[in-house]
């Protein structure tokens, strides 16, 4: 690894001057940018660490929707979330192993978008608003792609906001090894409708299937998408699954998604 400064700001305002240096580059729990370091994919010369800034962090309650700070980690979330929003506490509860969960944080999962992570079913399943030391990005218009987002370059995630579902769940297919979904599939229901949205299968990234949400906003059963199927086009085909498998297993995951929210 070369070397690098580390810059820990305590403050948002702090953490947007110190990534004003072109050369910068803001570091959440480093489950992705420090392995590509290590291997020299990735140089910067200014880390800017968003760990300690306490307006980032934790899991609260604002009226029907639930608040997360970009910083908080993963079994921070499935600890906090348990009783407000089971859904998306389960599904933090299933990222990588204990020591992944204890050091990566959602707002560093959402932003690197990658097409298997977890996080960004729920994002876009629950219509979730991703909060910026800019703006505000609805999770519709957030996601542009594999790796891909609408952050610009140097604005970081410093919080995200869920409207809390009537019933969700969260089904994964798992790889072993690295514990990504080899499928995944959020289920939200709300009293307008529901969403599906599935990572891990396609090559552009997490989506939503409408089709299954026609059908499981007229009946939320998990029949009612039996007869149902994606293309396997422009699912990810490796050594771990084909597109077809991949196709097969989105209907699979929606039907358990649905089975253990109901």
């Amino acid at each position: 690894m070369h070397n690098f400064e580390f810059v820990k700001p305590s403050s948002v305002a702090d953490a947007v001057a110190a990534l004003a240096n072109g050369e910068a580059q803001p570091l959440s729990g480093g489950q992705t940018l420090i392995p590509s370091m290590k291997a020299r994919l990735n140089a910067p010369e200014v880390l800017v660490s968003l760990t300690g800034i306490a307006e980032m962090q934790g899991v609260s309650r604002d009226g029907g929707a639930l608040e997360v700070g970009a910083a908080t980690t993963h079994a921070t979330v499935a600890l906090e979330a348990a009783s407000h929003f089971p859904g998306l506490a389960g599904l933090a509860g299933q990222i990588g192993d204990p020591a992944v969960r204890a050091r990566g944080t959602i707002g560093g999962s959402i932003a690197n978008n990658d097409p298997s992570a977890c996080y960004p079913a729920a994002v876009l399943g629950t219509v979730a608003t991703i909060v910026t030391d800019r703006r505000e990005i609805a999770a519709d218009d957030f996601f542009q792609g594999m790796f891909t987002t609408a952050l610009d370059e140097g604005e970081f995630i410093t919080k995200v906001r869920f409207p809390i579902p009537e019933a969700s769940s969260y089904a994964k297919f798992l790889q072993p090894a690295s514990r990504f979904a080899l499928t995944g599939v959020f289920v939200a229901k709300y009293a307008s409708g529901v969403r599906v949205a599935v990572t891990g299968a396609s090559e552009d990234g997490v989506f939503r299937w409408a089709e299954a949400e026609a059908a499981l906003s007229s009946n939320f059963d998990a029949e009612a998408v039996a007869g149902l199927s994606v293309p396997a086009d422009g699912m990810i085909s490796d050594l771990h699954g084909t597109s077809e498998y991949r196709a097969h297993l989105v209907r699979v995951m929606t039907q358990r998604a649905v089975r253990a929210a109901s």
